[in-house]
Order: structure tokens, then C-alpha cells, then sequence
């Protein structure tokens, strides 16, 4: 769904007067024309259909402490989910830390969907650069502020957000979402792996399970499998720096999330 109150075209920062910018920070009329795009666009709004690279602004949790929370809830229950599978351990612990950094964005993404997990946001003011331009700052000051990352990507957040709600629509159940982990944690994609052979064996498996369910709870319907699998491309879409950013940034600082959940795994060879 296309947004409701905003062209897609030529880019609005092309047709404004210089002083514009200026009059609309004076005025205090900036983030009133700016305001949240929730309240244009439906949560099933297209992540893709961007109008232009000046609308990706950057966001954050509007409630950190409680989103936090039950995002971290989810990473314990992916590594709970991982620590349960004895064919995982069986592979060589390389094979294990490729497997974990390849896909613990889908992994966890899918477990928001599991739990349920919704969250609002709150646009990141970006007067700020502007501001300090005003007030004469040093080039260098600018610089910094210029390259700060505070906030992730709107435009990632929403991919996100659509993809769950995707999720959310088709009802999956407990066991739908057991096969579908089983799927994107044995990506036979990863060509690097020493026992290819062995993970692929275990995708087709959970791909066989997973599509024997639904043809059973549903009479031999394969067109939710096929609907099921196509969001499962889509997961892989998603990006890792929006996620880190938005959800473990506030409680991590600069750890990263996949080495972090491979100590939490136990699997953490010595040089790593």
C-alpha cells in the first residue's frame, strides 16, 4: 500500500528554496510535516516501495526497557531452541559458528514472530546537523555528527515490521514454527561448510516435515507451504545492523550479537 499523504516522484529536498529548510526549523513546522509515517502508511505497508533516500530517517524503541527485554527473551529461547537439536552438535564447532553467523537474523526474527513480539517507535530528531551549522561549529564537530549511527533505519525497521505482520496473518502454529527454525538454522546455501552433505539431508528433512503437516491439517493444500517458504526468502532480507541497533544496542553497546550468542551456545573456539 502506497503512502497516503506523500507522493513517490521527485524528491521533495529538490524543489525547496535553500531557506526552507531554515524557515521550517525557526517555525518549528519541520517535524510537524515530517511526522511519524505510521500514521500515513498501514503496518502492511511495502517496505520496498521507498519514495526517496531522504525519507529513510532513523528510529528507536519508544519503549526500550520493556522491547529489550522480550527481545532478549527471544535470543535465549533461539539458543535454547539451537542447544536442543543434537544433530547441531554433531557437525564440526566451524561448521556450527558459520551456521550461527549466517542465520541468527532469521532465526531471531522468526522467533519475534512466535512470540508475538510488536513494538512502537519514535523517529530520531534529525535537526540536530542542521543545528549545529547555525550555531557555527567546527567542521569536525559536524563530521561526528554527520557519521553518528544513533538510531536504526527506518526503512529496514518497517521491513521488519511488514514481514511480522506477514507471520502474524497466517496463523502459524507451534510446530509449523519448529520446521520452519529446523529450515533456516540448516541452510544448505552455505557452501563454506565442511558437511554440506549432512546439513542439507537435515533442511530436506524439515522441509519434508514441515509440508507432510500442512498437507495433513489442511487436505493436501501445498499452497500454504509455498506461501510459508517464499517468507522465508524474505527473512533473509533483513538487515543484522537494524536489529543489533534497535533491540541490544541500549543493553550491548558494542558487543556483537552473533559472537555473544555463540558464547552463550557454549561453542566458542579459543581464537574467536
Amino acid at each position: 500500500m502506497a503512502c497516503t499523504k506523500r507522493k513517490c516522484g521527485k524528491c521533495q529536498c529538490e524543489t525547496l528554496h535553500s531557506k526552507s529548510i531554515l524557515y521550517q526549523i525557526l517555525n518549528k513546522e519541520h517535524g510537524n510535516e515530517t511526522k511519524w509515517h505510521q500514521q500515513h502508511c498501514s503496518p502492511h505497508c511495502s517496505a520496498r516501495s521507498k519514495c526517496c533516500s531522504c525519507l529513510d530517517r532513523r528510529v528507536v524503541l519508544r519503549t526500550p526497557e520493556a522491547t529489550c527485554r522480550r527481545a532478549s527473551e527471544v535470543l535465549l529461547k533461539t539458543s535454547t531452541f539451537i542447544r536442543n537439536l543434537p544433530s547441531f552438535y554433531h557437525m564440526p564447532w566451524e561448521d556450527q559458528f558459520v551456521l550461527i553467523q549466517q542465520n541468527w537474523v532469521p532465526l531471531f526474527v522468526l522467533g519475534m514472530a512466535q512470540e508475538g513480539v510488536d513494538f512502537d517507535l519514535r523517529e530520531v530528531p534529525a535537526t540536530s546537523l542542521l543545528k549545529k551549522i547555525l550555531l557555527n561549529q567546527s567542521s569536525t564537530a559536524m563530521n561526528e555528527l554527520g557519521s553518528s549511527s544513533a538510531g536504526a533505519s527506518f526503512t529496514e525497521v518497517q521491513k521488519m515490521k511488514n514481514l511480522l505482520w506477514k507471520f502474524w496473518d497466517l496463523d502459524i502454529s507451534a510446530k509449523e514454527y519448529a520446521y520452519l527454525k529446523g529450515i533456516i538454522l540448516f541452510n544448505s546455501e552455505c557452501h563454506a561448510l565442511k558437511c554440506l552433505p549432512y546439513v542439507q539431508s537435515l533442511q530436506q528433512e524439515a522441509q519434508k516435515a514441515l509440508m507432510e503437516f500442512i498437507s495433513t491439517m489442511l487436505h493436501g493444500s501445498l499452497s500454504r507451504f509455498a506461501l510459508i517458504l517464499q517468507l522465508l526468502t524474505s527473512l533473509r532480507d533483513i538487515d543484522a545492523d537494524a536489529i543489533e541497533e534497535l533491540f541490544f544496542r541500549p543493553i550491548l553497546g558494542e558487543a556483537t550479537l552473533n559472537v555473544l550468542l555463540i558464547e552463550t551456545l557454549y561453542i566458542k573456539p579459543d581464537w574467536l
